[in-house]
C-alpha cells in the first residue's frame, strides 16, 4: 500500500496510487448547502489535502473522483475557475513578505487571465481578477484559502506587524462580500481562530463548521474508516512490534486516536501519525517532529497559565473556548485549538467544557518541548537523566532518586531562570509525569493537598515542597495533615519525602526521606 506522506495534491495522490479515504461525501454536502466556509484544525491534519480535493472538484475533474462517493452524488460536473491560496509554509518576519506572498500570488492569476494589474492595492486587484475569471469562463469563482492566518500568528509577540498583517488581510479577505454575486464558493481553512474576529469582521455570512458535529470527520481518521481502510496494515504494524492485532489496534488508539472537535462527535486520529506509524512499522512521536508552532512556544515562555492542571483536565466555559483574548494568562483555547488538548466532556447545564490531552503523542510530546523551560539539563541528556531517575522509582530506592534531582539542580549552567518557586514546581510536575506513571500535582485529600504524589507497581511516593523553608517542614506538613492515611490498606511501600528549594541559589538545599 502506497502511503500519501506529505502528498497534500489529490490530482497527484488518486493518479500515483496512493490510499485515500473518501472525504468527498462532506464537500458535495457543503457545496449544496451552502457557500462560505471556514474550519479550523490543528497542523497535519489534512487541511491542504481537504482543499485540493475540493479544487478538482469544482474544476470538475470526474475522472479523478471514480469509485468515490461523490462519483454517486454529482451528475452535473460544471467546470467553475477556482483561485487556490496557500498562505502556508513561508515565516512571515517583515512588512514585505505578506506583500510579496499576495503580489506573486495576484500576478500569476492575472497571467493565468490575460488581464494586467492596475492597481497596486492587493483587493482591487483580486475583485478585478474575479471579473476577469468570470467574465472569460461564464461561471462564478471559486476561492479557496489555505491557513488564513499564518502571517498573524507567527507575530503575536510582534503588535505592529501583527496589525499590519489584519489590515492587509482585512482588505483582501473583503473581497469575498464585494465580489459575491461573482462568487459561487468561498472556504478557509487555519489552525486557531486568533485573527478571525479581525480579519473577517466584515465577513458576516462565513459559517464555522470547526465544531459542527456534522463535520467532526472531515479530517483526520475516524476509528471505522482505520479499520475500513488499513486493517492489514494494523496486522502488519502489530507483527512487526510482537503484537496482536487487537492489541496494535489498542496502542494507536492510545498513540494517536482521542481528538473530539465537538461534544459526543466521533473520536479522530491524527492522519500524519498514522501514516508514518505504518510506514515505519514502529510507534514514534511523529507529530511533534515536524516542529511546534511559533505561537505555541512564544506563549509557554512567558505563560502565567498553571501547567500541571493539564493533567487533571481543564474546565473552561462555552464562550471561552474559542475565544483568544489574553493568551498568555488563559492560553486553554490556544491550546485546544492548536490540537495540544481535546473535548473530553461537555456539561450542557452549564456550557462548560472539560478539556484533557487526546492522546499519549500528545501528552508526552508537549511534556518534552515544556521540559528545556522548566528542567536544568542539557536537553541532549534530558532522555537519559528521566530514565535514571524511572529506574531509582521503580526499584524504591528514593535516595538514589533524589540524589540525582540534587544534582540536577547544582548545575550552575542551567540553573531555573524567572520565577523560580513556580519553574521549580513546575519542573518536578514534568520530570515525574515524563516518568511514565502515574502522577497527581497538589492532589486533594480531605485535610489538603499533596504537592506531588507518584505511584508505581510496587511503591508509592509522597512528595512536599517547601520554598525557602526546610526538609523538616515539609515532612512534618505531611504527617499534620495526614496525607499517608489513604494509603494504609495499600500493599505497596510507601516512602514520605520532604524537599526544600531556595529561591536564593535556585538550588535543593535539602531533603529527607521517612
Amino acid at each position: 500500500m502506497l502511503y500519501p506522506i506529505g502528498i497534500q495534491n489529490f490530482e497527484d495522490l488518486i493518479r500515483n496510487g496512493y490510499v485515500y479515504v473518501d472525504k468527498t461525501q462532506h464537500i458535495y454536502r457543503l457545496a449544496t448547502t451552502g457557500k462560505y466556509y471556514f474550519l479550523s484544525r490543528p497542523r497535519r491534519f489534512g487541511k491542504s489535502l481537504l482543499l485540493s480535493t475540493m479544487e478538482a472538484y469544482f474544476k470538475g475533474k470526474q475522472e479523478l473522483f471514480k469509485g468515490l462517493a461523490m462519483e454517486q452524488m454529482e451528475h452535473e460536473w460544471v467546470e467553475y475557475p477556482v483561485l487556490h491560496l496557500d498562505l502556508n509554509g513561508i515565516s512571515y518576519n517583515s512588512e514585505d513578505v505578506l506583500d510579496q506572498v499576495l503580489n506573486e500570488k495576484l500576478s500569476a492569476w492575472e497571467n493565468e487571465y490575460g488581464i494586467s494589474a492596475t492597481s497596486k492595492v492587493h483587493g482591487l486587484r483580486f475583485q478585478n481578477i474575479i471579473d476577469a475569471a468570470y467574465s472569460s469562463t461564464g461561471h462564478q469563482v471559486v476561492i479557496l484559502i489555505d491557513e488564513y492566518d499564518k502571517p498573524i500568528v507567527d507575530n503575536l509577540g510582534n503588535p505592529e506587524l501583527t496589525d499590519y498583517y489584519i489590515k492587509v488581510l482585512q482588505g483582501f479577505y473583503s473581497v469575498l462580500k464585494v465580489k459575491d454575486g461573482q462568487i459561487r464558493f468561498g472556504f478557509l481553512t487555519g489552525v486557531s481562530k486568533i485573527g478571525k474576529l479581525s480579519v473577517f469582521s466584515s465577513l458576516n455570512n462565513l459559517k464555522d463548521i470547526s465544531m459542527v458535529k456534522g463535520y467532526a470527520d472531515i479530517c483526520g481518521l475516524s476509528e471505522t474508516e482505520l479499520h475500513d481502510n488499513f486493517d492489514e496494515c494494523v496486522a502488519e504494524l502489530g507483527k512487526a512490534n510482537g503484537l496482536t492485532k487487537d492489541e496494535c489496534y489498542l496502542k494507536l488508539k492510545e498513540m494517536y486516536d482521542g481528538y473530539h472537535f465537538c461534544p459526543n462527535s466521533v473520536g479522530m486520529y491524527n492522519p500524519f501519525s498514522l501514516l508514518n506509524a505504518f510506514s515505519d512499522g514502529e510507534f514514534k512521536e511523529y507529530w511533534f517532529e515536524t516542529g511546534t508552532p511559533t505561537l505555541l512556544v512564544n506563549v509557554m515562555k512567558n505563560t502565567l497559565f498553571d501547567i500541571t492542571t493539564l493533567s487533571d483536565n481543564v474546565v473552561v466555559a462555552e464562550s471561552k473556548l474559542n475565544g483568544m483574548q489574553d493568551i498568555v494568562n488563559r492560553p486553554v483555547p490556544l491550546f485546544f485549538q492548536t490540537g495540544y488538548l481535546t473535548i473530553k466532556d461537555y456539561d450542557s447545564e452549564y456550557d462548560e467544557y472539560r478539556l484533557g490531552f487526546p492522546n499519549d503523542e500528545v501528552k508526552n510530546g508537549f511534556l518534552e518541548f515544556i521540559y528545556s523551560y522548566y528542567v536544568p539539563v542539557n536537553p541532549a541528556e534530558g532522555n537519559t537523566t528521566t530514565n535514571k531517575l524511572a529506574r531509582a522509582l521503580r526499584s524504591g530506592d528514593p535516595y538514589t532518586y533524589m540524589k540525582i534531582l540534587e544534582a540536577l539542580f547544582a548545575n550552575t549552567t542551567y540553573q531555573i531562570q524567572g520565577d523560580a518557586e513556580k519553574n521549580f514546581q513546575y519542573a518536578m510536575y514534568i520530570i515525574m509525569e515524563l516518568l511514565g506513571e502515574y502522577v497527581q500535582a497538589e492532589r486533594s485529600t480531605s485535610n489538603g493537598r499533596i504537592d506531588l504524589l507518584l505511584q508505581t507497581k510496587d511503591y508509592i511516593y509522597i512528595v512536599e515542597l517547601k520554598i525557602d523553608n526546610t526538609a523538616d517542614a515539609a515532612l512534618k506538613q505531611i504527617e499534620d495533615k495526614g496525607y499517608a492515611k489513604p494509603f494504609v490498606n495499600d500493599g505497596r511501600k510507601l516512602f514520605k519525602i520532604g524537599v526544600s528549594f531556595s529561591t536564593a541559589t535556585r538550588r535543593i538545599e535539602d531533603w529527607k526521606i521517612s
